[in-house]
This record gives structure tokens, C-alpha cells and sequence, in this order.
């Protein structure tokens, strides 16, 4: 099940939002629980105190008290995996949604035509990352990590060093084994040394993967191209 938050300062076209996305997770055929807020405040307390957890943001930007990018930018630590969309009725607030990690730009005033194609991409991106995990097995122990939460995979040694969300894993496997077990399209080769993960790269820029959780990863000048191709191939084909 998918969990929504909606935040907009103005009731109707919350509650108009709300209901674009009711009826795109029935077209979708997703399971979905929705939460409306018109207070930001009240959001930021539930989700950084409270803890709530959801994975998809629709945020107004323009907000009395905390804007929708200061949410944006303060929920992280909590919910790094969330896929935000921002909606403004102010071109002038565009940004660079890539850069800033957020999932898509809607204008309010167009989003009859462009917000039911925002939902319909973040919920099949969101159903591809769920469910899919990596699993270290020893004689003494059982680790399953999931694909989503895996920013990136080093040698390290005789060792693969994999860094993820909650912190390091080690595995006594070669990153072709590795890169091999995972067998999914996200995750890549920068070099002969390190697999990034796609779903976490920010940006490519002066021979550099920027990832999410702040890594900064030389590419290879052999693999420069072929991972600009990648990624592009990637997003062109998921969203």
C-alpha cells in the first residue's frame, strides 16, 4: 500500500489533488492510503516527530509558515527514499527538480493535463523499487537489504562493500558476483571498482556520480559515456 501525504494551504485544491489521486490509484490498480494536510507545520511535526512514513509528497510551495521546499528539504533524514512532487501557481518558483532530488514540477494551472502523468510515473517507480531485496548469507548470519535503500557497492579487498541507508554490509564476493546476483537495470559500473545505484544518483558533473546521501564517486573516463547512456536509457524508460 502507497502512502500520500497532500499538502496545500488552500482546502479546495487539496481536496481537488486528493482527488486526482484517488483516481489515478484506482487506474493504476494501486493500493493507496491519503493524507490531506492544510497546515505545513502540522505535516513537518508528524513526519520528523511522529515519525509518519509516506512514500509519495504532493507539496504546494508557496505556503504560509513553511513552504513546500523547506518541508522538502527537512523531511529527508526521515524519509529518504519519498518521491516528492512540487505545485506552485508561480512559474517563477520553477527549480531544478533534478538537483534537488524532487521527483516533479506541476504547475497549478495545468494540473488537469500534467498531474494525473506525474502520479501514474511515481506510482509505477515506486511499485518497481518496492519488494526487491539483496541477500547476504554466512554460517552465521541472514541479511536482506533492500534494492532501494542500496546507494552504492565498492571492492574492498576479497570483500564487496555496500553501502546503504541504515550503513555498511559486507559480502566475501567479487562486484561482478555481486552485480550479477542483483541482475537489475538500476544498478551500474562507474568503474572496475564501484557499482552506484541509479535511483540515487542526483546528478553526473566533472567526472563525478553526486549521489542522495551526499557521496560524491569518480567515473572512470572509460565508463564516463556509457553511464550518462545508462542513465538516460533508465529514466527515459521508467518515467
Amino acid at each position: 500500500m502507497l502512502h500520500i501525504a497532500i499538502c496545500d494551504d488552500d482546502g479546495a485544491a487539496a481536496q481537488s489533488i486528493q482527488s486526482m489521486a484517488e483516481t489515478c490509484l484506482k487506474q493504476c490498480g494501486c493500493a493507496g492510503k491519503i493524507a490531506v494536510y492544510t497546515v505545513a507545520g502540522n505535516l513537518l511535526y508528524d513526519i520528523v516527530e511522529d515519525r509518519f512514513f509516506f512514500d509519495l509528497l504532493l507539496l504546494d510551495i508557496e505556503m504560509p509558515g513553511v513552504s513546500g521546499m523547506a518541508i522538502a528539504e527537512k523531511i529527508q533524514p526521515c524519509l529518504p527514499h519519498a518521491k516528492v512532487i512540487f505545485i506552485t501557481s508561480h512559474i517563477e518558483y520553477a527549480i531544478d527538480a533534478f538537483a534537488l532530488s524532487i521527483f516533479r514540477y506541476v504547475p497549478k494551472g495545468e494540473l488537469q493535463t500534467r498531474l494525473p502523468a506525474a502520479l501514474r510515473d511515481a506510482f509505477a517507480l515506486l511499485s518497481l523499487e518496492e519488494g526487491r531485496t539483496y541477500t547476504i548469507r554466512t554460517h552465521s548470519r541472514l541479511e536482506k537489504i533492500p534494492y532501494k535503500e542500496i546507494y552504492f557497492i565498492e571492492r574492498e579487498g576479497k570483500n564487496a562493500r555496500i553501502t546503504t541507508f541504515a550503513g555498511v554490509s559486507r559480502v566475501r564476493k567479487s562486484l561482478q558476483e555481486v552485480y550479477d546476483e542483483l541482475g537489475a537495470e538500476e544498478f551500474l559500473f562507474i568503474d572496475r571498482g564501484c557499482i552506484v545505484n541509479i535511483i540515487h544518483i542526483l546528478q553526473v558533473k566533472d567526472g563525478m556520480a553526486m549521489l542522495k546521501n551526499g557521496a560524491s564517486l569518480p567515473i572512470s573516463r572509460s565508463h564516463l559515456q556509457a553511464v550518462k547512456e545508462q542513465i538516460n536509457r533508465y529514466w527515459g524508460k521508467h518515467i
